[in-house]
């Protein structure tokens, strides 16, 4: 952990409180007259079905942004009036202590978590029914998200529940992240670096998808980041055309490239980073064609990043360099700006250029419209301006996947543009993308992503083992 980070996470707790302030404050411009609590609940500890195991737990992001805090069976109300916000913790259970030890206590909790008051959930009821709005009953709401309100929960004090405004503002709130959040992202990145440079020390002597998988992992939990913020794809050859390709299992024998998407979580917060590197230490002529043209494709689209700029025009933007790069390898044939038009490069390049990140890998706010009868636009999963203080991924990709580009070879509006013979030198190469994760200023950018992705040092590491 680099020391500015570690300084900010060490001193401060998780900034719960101005959170809470900020999500009240959004639903007060949606609703100038908006009252009454926030409820929100944390996740509940579940057993596996037919079996007396826990489901591994994950903290619910909508409860965690609002306190800070890790703890299953948790709730929280937040008076938006008074700006009060109470964690409520469970009690302890006699019976688990033996075999779980001796849980989080109220005081404890109100030293760890950024929040005014601490009580047991046992007490939740009673303390929502003593809400006094006073002279704003008549308005008084209780603002709560319906499918995480347990059954035993009543809010019988207040002239009405909102069920949908709750949800939507804290969607929109964790859009722009503030400097521990932004912290938390950024070591999460260190270690995922870290453990993208243990797979590339690895992959020589490596014979299976899985090892890899598992030299990612170790790595991770060794620095202290025990969950990942998804399942990693790990892709050898023809695998990584698949976009989520989860098997990771396959051998290594005879493949070119390794596709690695993979990060850690530190905190609740994630990271999403891909690299792809030649399995035997250095890229295949084609491999590495097809490498620089996505390199460029990253700092091309990168560079265009500052508070403002509109993610949809960055991913346009995306394609055309794509369309350049295929018609040097004379993959594409005929004009750039009829190739765009047609939009041909899809079939290369199928997916958007980025999402927003933070709790979630694929986080709130995007505006995604997966309905858009332009497929060109149809997976960008961020629409319009970017604000500052986002973190979005820039991860363009170029991809040989039959299933979906062989479609393009007989389509009388695409085919004209596709040389088949260049093609079929190109489909073992399997596919080819590059992801960071950018902090959006209000001047331009910072790259928060740390890990190796010039060829020379890529392949330098392999080769020292």
């Amino acid at each position: 952990m680099d020391k500015t980070t570690e300084i900010l996470l060490s001193n401060n707790k998780y900034p719960a409180k101005a959170h809470a302030a900020k999500v009240a404050s959004y639903l007060k411009s949606k609703s100038p007259s908006a009252n009454g609590i926030i409820y929100l609940e944390g996740q509940k500890t579940r057993l596996i079905e037919d079996n007396d195991e826990p489901v591994p737990f994950r903290q619910r992001r909508y409860f965690f942004y609002l306190s800070g805090c890790n703890l299953p069976d948790s709730c929280l109300t937040y008076d938006i009036h008074t700006q009060h916000l109470t964690l409520f913790i469970p009690p302890i259970d006699p019976d688990s202590v033996i075999w779980s030890g001796l849980p989080v206590s109220p005081a404890q909790a109100l030293q760890l978590y950024d929040v005014d008051d601490v009580r047991l959930t046992s007490d939740i009821n009673t303390v929502l029914a003593s809400h006094d709005a006073g002279a704003d009953r008549a308005r008084s709401c209780a603002w709560a998200i319906p499918a995480q309100v347990s059954d035993a929960i009543t809010f019988l004090a207040f002239e009405r529940i909102d069920a949908t405004g709750l949800k939507a503002a804290i969607d929109a709130c964790r859009v722009v992240k503030d400097a521990y959040e932004i912290a938390l992202v950024r070591h999460a990145n260190a270690v995922s670096a870290a453990a993208h440079t243990a797979v590339l020390r690895a992959v020589l002597r490596a014979t299976n998808e899985r090892e890899l998988d598992a030299v990612f992992l170790e790595r991770c939990v060794a620095l202290g980041a025990r969950e990942q913020a998804y399942h990693a794809i790990v892709a050898a050859g023809t695998n990584a055309a698949t976009l989520h390709y989860q098997r990771n299992d396959a051998a290594l024998a005879g493949k070119l490239n390794l596709l690695l998407d993979a990060g850690a979580e530190w905190r609740c917060y994630a990271s999403d980073v891909t690299r792809t590197f030649p399995v035997r230490g250095r890229f295949s002529a084609e491999s590495r064609a097809v490498y620089d043209v996505v390199l460029r494709m990253q700092r091309e689209c990168t560079a265009l990043i500052t508070a403002g700029v509109v993610w949809d025009a960055v991913h346009a933007r995306a394609h055309e360099v794509a369309i350049e790069g295929l018609l040097g390898l004379g993959i594409l044939k005929g004009g750039k700006a009829d190739i765009f038009a047609k939009r041909t490069s899809v079939a290369f390049f199928p997916h958007g250029l980025g999402h927003y990140l933070g709790m979630d890998t694929h986080d709130t706010g995007g505006g995604a419209d997966y309905a858009d009868p332009d497929g060109m636009f149809r997976y960008l999963r961020v629409r319009g301006p970017l604000p500052a203080g986002s973190v979005v991924t820039v991860e363009p990709g170029i991809y040989f996947c039959r299933f979906i580009v062989e479609p393009y070879l007989v389509d009388p509006v695409h085919k004209e543009h596709i040389d088949k013979e260049v093609l079929d030198r190109y489909w073992e190469v399997g596919g080819v993308r590059i992801e960071d994760n950018v902090l959006v200023t209000q001047d331009g950018y910072e790259n928060l992503t740390t890990a190796v992705k010039d060829v020379e040092e890529m392949e330098r590491i392999i080769n020292s083992g």
